[in-house]
């Protein structure tokens, strides 16, 4: 869906910061779609780090960083990004709304478990939420465009400024963003080769040795955890397969969810470039995003005994995705543009 109001243009979107970058921008006279943002900022990645907890479980990511994705596309993109963080709550909603007074529309950064429009048992402890806000109303509530819900919504003044300023992991700092001027013209083809190149590097992980949870290296270090689960309680192995399932499918789009929106970039990229080798890496990527699919699906079988499934059966699978991944850096670095 797609819905203008003034000259805010509001789509739906898979994930939240992608989502929110490609509204921004079309928003601005730059038509944006969320893969060709995801896509730029060279976004897909896999980290398994087991120093950092979530309910004393390891996380895991599918993707760069938060606020990676909004500074990559801005500066490849050679538009300027105003970001500002407050100390005082009071002092980061009154920016917003001079912001918003002087006619732009800004991005913030939330926790989901403050937003009440959110159903409430999809309210959760996760700061890393991107929207947009571009107005108030006569109640003076605040005009928002979260990318994950097919229509815009509103949210007050109290609950804004908490999710703003929640504590925690990946606190958000009353974080805002802003966007300048947008660029005459783009010369899309060595943009496009330059952000499928820094992918693929990324693919295998940091070249750190006795460094593993990046890249492939990571996704098959994280098979041999799930294999190595047969010498726990059974109790614990489901509740760690289910947290690597909500951290896939889930939590920001997840593992298959970045595989099937990086492979609509190398389809949108092969028409836009006219390069039909991407539109073939377009279809494998969407395998690999399947593959991850079954990955999800037999964790699930285990944990709820549904089927007769070996914590073995799902390290294989895993390791499947690695090799498929393996196979998709080997085949972007090839490409003839990249030489």
């Amino acid at each position: 869906m797609s819905e203008i109001i003034n000259h805010l243009v509001h789509q739906q979107s898979s994930h939240c910061e992608t989502g929110v970058v490609a509204n921004m921008l079309s928003s601005k006279g730059f038509p944006m779609s969320e893969p060709m943002a995801f896509g730029l900022a060279s976004a897909l990645t896999f980290a398994y780090l087991p120093f950092v907890k979530l309910s004393g479980l390891p996380l895991i990511a599918y993707r760069m960083p938060p606020k990676t994705i909004i500074k990559t596309v801005a500066k490849k993109l050679n538009i300027k990004l105003k970001t500002q963080k407050f100390s005082n709550p009071q002092k980061g909603m009154q920016a917003l709304d001079e912001a918003l007074a002087a006619g732009h529309i800004v991005g913030l950064q939330t926790s989901v478990y403050w937003l009440p429009y959110f159903p409430e048992d999809m309210r959760f402890h996760f700061n890393a939420h991107n929207l947009t806000v571009y107005g108030k109303n006569d109640q003076d509530d605040y005009l928002i465009s979260d990318p994950v819900f097919e229509e815009v919504v509103t949210c007050s003044a109290e609950s804004l400024q908490r999710a703003r300023f929640a504590k925690g992991a990946l606190a958000p700092k009353g974080l805002m963003y802003i966007l300048g001027d947008m660029p005459d013209q783009v010369d899309w083809a060595p943009l496009i080769y330059s952000s499928i190149k820094k992918t693929a590097k990324m693919m295998n992980g940091l070249p750190i040795p006795g460094v593993p949870f990046f890249g492939v290296k990571g996704i098959y270090y994280l098979a041999k955890q799930i294999n190595a689960l047969d010498k726990k309680p059974k109790k614990y192995a489901r509740l760690y397969l289910a947290h690597i399932v909500r951290m896939q499918e889930e939590i920001g789009t997840g593992g298959a969810g970045f595989r099937f929106i990086f492979a609509s970039f190398l389809d949108e990229a092969s028409q836009l470039i006219s390069d039909p080798e991407l539109f073939e890496l377009a279809q494998f990527a969407t395998e690999i995003g399947d593959q991850w699919r079954n990955f999800a699906i037999q964790a699930v079988l285990f944990c709820k005994d549904r089927k007769s499934v070996s914590l073995s059966d799902i390290s294989t699978v895993l390791i499947k995705c690695a090799d498929m991944e393996k196979q998709l850096q080997s085949k972007l670095l090839s490409l003839k543009a990249l030489a």
